[in-house]
């Protein structure tokens, strides 16, 4: 068995149908949802965080990915 794990749930994964902790029999089977549901996370959520998927034994997991730094403060006035 497959395991597709969201590691961190922000409030969109809370708000939406997706499911954490989904158990699947086939290893394909199991990456193709991982996949589907890290470019769900990236495409339908509100984008403050980005989505980036990971293998971990017989794990699939989904996670932040981490920031890029820049020299912007981020208070909005370097755009």
């Amino acid at each position: 068995m497959y395991n597709i794990l969201v590691d961190q749930e922000c409030g969109c994964f809370k708000r939406s149908d997706l499911t954490n902790n989904v158990e699947i029999e086939s290893k394909d089977d199991a990456l193709n949802h991982a996949i589907n549901t890290k470019d769900t996370m990236n495409e339908d959520f509100c984008g403050k965080h980005e989505f980036i998927l990971s293998e971990v034994a017989d794990n699939f997991v989904i996670s932040f990915a981490e920031p890029v730094k820049s020299g912007c403060c981020g208070g909005g006035h370097c755009s």
